[in-house]
């Protein structure tokens, strides 16, 4: 491809001096104003690194599901998921890891940077229960870096405006998707009625 990007100085000549305010925002540590943000967070989205390449996972539960456990450490239930477990080799061959916490209606968004190992600990795995369903592990990051990101890219994606959101019937179903990629040997149909169901007996 031409016209490309190929070294930091050509990177650095288009885009300038990095803004004041970006350079200072970054911890090495959870303050008292950043926690603010991860205990408000329902959601926060998990990136590893491993030979197969990059995954980036999303996470969810009630706002302060993702515990300050002190100003260098946090700690993730890992749920039930479809038992890929991408996530979860990546970090046990590299613990690399990134976070980004999202808080509905609000524009700025908190990113931490550090490594991960993964708890099997009895009493901090029953420490983080949902309807008493006990999570296989815990994931937990050491901080190497936190801070914010500005409003930009939400301001612009208008991502939490009603007037954006698009109804789910617009778009084809996980059923009709896997059908379609097994050539019709996955009952499509079959998956998406029973999932309502499934997701109420699997979601803890």
């Amino acid at each position: 491809m031409a016209d490309t990007i190929s070294t930091i100085d050509e990177l650095e000549t288009i885009y300038g001096q990095i803004v004041p305010a970006a350079a200072i925002k970054v911890l090495d540590h959870v303050s008292e104003h950043y926690g603010q943000f991860i205990k408000a967070a329902p959601f926060v989205v998990l990136s590893t690194s491993g030979p197969e390449g990059l995954d980036c996972s999303p996470r969810g539960d009630p706002k302060g599901f993702v515990r300050i456990h002190d100003a260098k450490t946090l700690m993730i239930p890992d749920r039930r998921g479809n038992n890929r477990v991408d996530t979860l080799r990546n970090i046990v061959r590299d613990p690399r890891i990134a976070l980004l916490f999202m808080i509905p209606g609000v524009g700025e968004t908190m990113r931490v940077n550090g490594t991960a190992v993964l708890s099997i600990d009895m009493a901090l795995r029953e420490s983080f229960a949902m309807d008493d369903k006990v999570p296989a592990c815990v994931i937990v990051v050491s901080v190497r870096e936190i801070y914010t990101q500005c409003q930009k890219a939400l301001v612009r994606s208008r991502l939490w405006d009603p007037a954006t959101q698009i109804p789910r019937s617009t778009l084809p179903t996980v059923g009709t998707m896997l059908q379609a990629i097994s050539k019709g040997d996955f009952d499509g149909k079959a998956y998406d009625d029973t999932y309502p169901e499934r997701m109420k007996r699997t979601i803890y």
